[in-house]
C-alpha cells in the first residue's frame, strides 16, 4: 500500500496532458490499443480522476453517466511502476463514491478480464459473456448500490 497518494476529481481541460500521458503509456504503449479507440471523443463530457504520488500523476479513471442512474467507469489505468500497491482499488473506491454522490443506482465497467478480481473485490458481478475489445478480452461488470 502506498502512502501519500492523493486522488482528485480533475478538469479534463486543465489536466488533459497528464490524463492522456497515463492512458497512452498503459493502453497504447503496453497494450497496443489504437489511438482512435482510446480517445473516443467522450473525454470532454466525462468526469476524470487522477492519482498523484509524490506530486506525480500515476493513475487515472473516467466516469460517465449513460443515463441518470447508471454510471460507467472507464479508462482505469495505473502506470507500470505504481502497480501492485492497491492504487487501482483506492481509485475505484473514489470513483464509486462519486457515482453514489451523484445518485447512481448502479455502476458498470467493461473490465479487462485480467483485472476482473479487482472488480469482484469491490462488489461488482460479471454479466454476460466475455468479449474482445481492441484485441483484449473483457467482461462487463455491474455493481448495484
Amino acid at each position: 500500500m502506498m502512502k501519500d497518494i492523493k486522488i482528485k476529481l480533475v478538469s479534463y481541460s486543465e489536466e488533459e496532458e497528464n490524463l492522456r500521458s497515463i492512458r497512452k503509456q498503459v493502453f497504447q504503449d503496453e497494450q497496443n490499443v489504437p489511438l482512435d479507440l482510446e480517445f473516443d471523443g467522450q473525454d470532454e463530457t466525462a468526469e476524470h480522476f487522477l492519482v498523484y504520488w509524490q506530486g506525480k500523476a500515476i493513475g487515472t479513471a473516467r466516469l460517465r453517466f449513460l443515463e441518470e442512474q447508471t454510471a460507467k467507469i472507464e479508462r482505469l489505468a495505473v502506470l507500470k511502476e505504481a502497480r501492485g500497491k492497491n492504487i487501482a482499488t483506492q481509485l475505484m473506491e473514489a470513483v464509486l463514491d462519486r457515482a453514489r454522490e451523484k445518485q447512481a443506482k448502479q455502476a458498470i465497467a467493461n473490465a479487462q478480464t485480467y483485472i476482473q478480481r479487482l472488480y469482484l473485490k469491490l462488489g461488482f458481478e460479471p454479466m454476460g459473456e466475455q468479449f474482445t475489445e481492441a484485441g483484449i478480452p473483457h467482461i462487463k461488470m455491474v455493481k448495484k448500490f
